[in-house]
């Protein structure tokens, strides 16, 4: 009889675990998001030119873009495999950031033509100028390695209830024991 009460206790303490692991593991699926401000002057011109390009027609305008831009980990889409019996977690996949830019469009000192006049092509050719620029400066900026170091730190939750529990993390094939041990790399 005492060796079912024990049994009993070792695999109702396995369940614990497993049901409090799950549990901290959809808690970090919270979004993890950094932030930045961006702001971008450019000055756009066209022309369209007529007779034999001896009469031509411009049309310009000043553009002054102020962008909000997150950078975000949806942790909700994290996948792992918990091996209960040999007190294992493997994190099997970690999405890749998400850039979402929100640019605000101030425009100055427009100057057209009636024979140039703009026109949606020219907003859109705007707009794509406006995020390729901001794109490389996004690059070139910290956002995206603090949002890496804040995943982190959201994935550490898991790795001190894991060893508190005396059990082991792994991802991308080894174990997980301090926060250095995670490799996450961010596109680029």
């Amino acid at each position: 009889m005492y060796l079912l009460t024990t049994k009993s206790n070792e695999t109702s303490t396995l369940e614990y675990d497993t049901n409090l692991i799950e549990q901290q593991i959809k808690n970090v699926g919270k979004l993890v998001v950094t932030e930045g401000n961006f702001a971008e002057v450019i000055t756009y011109k066209d022309q369209k030119k007529y007779l034999l390009d001896v009469l031509s027609f411009e049309k310009k305008a000043l553009v002054v873009v102020n962008a909000e831009v997150t950078v975000s980990f949806d942790l909700s889409k994290i996948t792992y495999d918990i091996d209960a019996p040999n007190k294992t977690v493997t994190i099997k996949f970690i999405p890749e950031e998400e850039i979402k830019i929100y640019p605000d469009y101030k425009y100055y000192d427009m100057q057209q033509s009636k024979l140039n006049e703009f026109t949606a092509e020219d907003y859109n050719k705007i707009n794509k100028t406006v995020r390729a620029n901001l794109a490389k400066k996004i690059e070139s900026s910290t956002l995206k390695t603090n949002a890496k170091n804040r995943l982190v730190t959201e994935l550490s939750n898991i790795l001190i209830l894991t060893k508190s529990m005396g059990w082991q993390l792994q991802y991308n094939g080894k174990a997980i024991n301090t926060e250095n041990d995670f490799e996450i790399k961010t596109k680029g």
